[in-house]
């Protein structure tokens, strides 16, 4: 295994705002290839900075620090200060250059705090805005143009500021009928339907973005099996290393949901997530349990272990480092994000948060 770490097959949550003595010996021992933070890491701006800095200190090897800021609903950072317009509303007021504008700051943002990596673009494609599938305001369009055009322009815009992005979800979950984090979905699109929609807008953007989520859905017109994309060789190998030649980091969607949960054992599914070709297990908020996921990855096929981590060794070799943390720094890319709102929304749209902040499920509450 070139003496690598298969814990650098893990992408963690982590438990609170500070690290505790007994997650800092978990990491330290595990050495996690990447954290991922949410609102329960978040409670002032000094402090995740700090936490940040910290997650770095205890990692031998530079950490992908993530986090989901897309805008709208799904903007971790909302709980500092103001909230970014979400793809939808971007999407309603059709001007790429906005949008492009969104992105610049939300790198800036990003690298201000320790973060190397966004969990967006979003690439589906909305093919109904009120679809109760967890994507509701998160689609840059209503067809493979618009999606191509916006959020190539998002991710053009975040990775200028030294951002890396992240192609969600693959192979495209728009139609989807039921929430990936309570059961899994079955997505009963023809191969014919997704080239020409879903599978499209990947196709165009596979040499754009830096990595890509795999969903958690079962598509039975790619897979046979009732399998998960996210665990699937046919889907993460076949199709989107092979057909669509994707060369970039690959990651599944977060393995503590309901979806891959109600389904398979957790020893199973790590060794089939990095067996379908998967380059990072994502578990979220089962902490403890990467110790044991550590276990399973050490026990699997060398030839595995040693194209994720290569994999992942060339991803991290094109990180870029974090700028120096101002509070006043932050609270000028918090005016700029309040001035994006108003040229998106109009001032007194502005002034109001998401419509959906009283119906949050879980993608926006973990």
């Amino acid at each position: 295994m070139n003496g690598t770490n298969p814990g650098q097959l893990i992408l963690t949550g982590v438990p609170g705002t500070e690290l505790d003595s007994a997650t800092a010996a978990l990491f330290r021992k595990v050495q996690p290839g990447g954290y991922i933070l949410f609102g329960r890491n978040i409670e002032s701006a000094s402090q995740l900075r700090k936490l940040i800095d910290d997650l770095r200190d205890l990692s031998a090897i530079e950490p992908i620090i993530t986090i989901d800021q897309e805008g709208g609903r799904v903007s971790r950072l909302r709980l500092l200060g103001q909230e970014p317009p979400n793809a939808q509303q971007l999407r309603e007021k059709g001007d790429p250059l906005l949008v492009r504008q969104h992105g610049e700051i939300t790198g800036r943002l990003l690298r201000l705090f320790g973060f190397n990596l966004d969990l967006c673009p979003v690439l589906d494609i909305s093919f109904d805005d009120e679809a109760d599938n967890s994507l509701r305001g998160r689609c840059y369009g209503t067809n493979v143009e618009e999606v191509v055009r916006l959020a190539g322009a998002f991710n053009k815009g975040m990775r200028a500021q030294g951002i890396a992005s992240c192609g969600k979800h693959f192979p495209g979950y728009s139609a989807a009928t039921v929430d990936a984090h309570h059961d899994l979905p079955v997505i009963r699109r023809s191969r014919e339907e997704l080239d020409a929609n879903e599978l499209a807008v990947f196709r165009a953007l596979a040499s754009e973005v830096d990595s890509m989520m795999i969903c958690h859905g079962w598509y039975p017109a790619l897979e046979d099996d009732k399998l998960a994309a996210s665990l699937s060789s046919r889907i993460v190998t076949d199709l989107l290393r092979g057909e669509l030649g994707f060369q970039g980091l690959v990651m599944t969607d977060d393995l503590d949901m309901g979806a891959i949960l109600n389904e398979y054992g957790f020893e199973e599914t790590i060794r089939r997530a990095i067996g379908a070709g998967n380059d990072l297990a994502m578990i979220c908020h089962r902490v403890p349990m990467i110790e044991e996921a550590l276990a399973h990855l050490e026990r699997l096929p060398s030839a595995a272990l040693d194209r994720a981590c290569a994999n992942i060794a060339r991803f991290k070799a094109r990180l870029s480092p974090p700028t120096r943390f101002s509070e006043t720094a932050f609270a000028d890319l918090n005016e700029e994000i309040w001035n994006l709102r108003v040229a998106v929304l109009g001032t007194e749209r502005a002034a109001e948060r998401s419509a959906e902040d009283g119906k949050r499920s879980p993608v926006e509450t973990y």
